[in-house]
């Protein structure tokens, strides 16, 4: 897919507004060759989505070995908004808590005495974590209104050939 072509999909509206989500659901392949997909805190930067986790994390080996990842961010509403993107994951080891842990963990409902408890909490707990950096490399949006999966797209296209025979 284009640079372009990611780049219109991703600054849409609606996009940017899922895009300033907390969560998404990232898939990718186990060691065992079987898929896995995990709800993940993320922050997108403009370019890339940056998810951080334990340097002990399980999902580590598995994205070394094969870092292909799809992500998906979406509402819980009906008819539901979702945004897909595919990538590759890159691993960056740091010291200390990444700014983007401690951004997107903002976002949660906490009073400011919570808030100073987590963080003390979270910079006891771990003395590094990994960034998941992922650039989109693959993007697409579906709204169910204007945009829809591309299977129901053939099938309204079908189904409108045989209406117009």
């Amino acid at each position: 897919m284009r640079q372009s072509a990611i780049d219109e999909i991703l600054n849409r509206p609606l996009s940017r507004e899922l895009l300033a989500r907390d969560l998404t659901r990232m898939s990718f392949t186990g060691l065992d060759g079987f898929p896995r997909v995990l709800p993940t805190g993320f922050v997108w930067n403009g370019k890339e989505i940056v998810m951080c986790t334990a340097k002990n994390a399980r999902k580590l080996p598995a994205l070394r070995r094969n870092p292909a990842v799809a992500l998906t961010i979406d509402t819980e509403s009906h008819p539901p908004k979702v945004l897909l993107i595919r990538g590759t994951a890159e691993l960056d080891v740091v010291d200390g808590i990444p700014d983007e842990y401690m951004q997107w963990n903002g976002s949660y409902e906490m009073t400011l005495e919570q808030r100073a408890e987590w963080e003390v909490g979270v910079r006891a707990l771990y003395d590094g974590m990994v960034r998941v950096v992922v650039t989109p490399t693959w993007a697409k949006l579906i709204d169910f209104e204007t945009t829809l999966p591309t299977a129901i797209e053939e099938l309204v296209r079908l189904q409108a050939e045989r209406q117009n025979a």
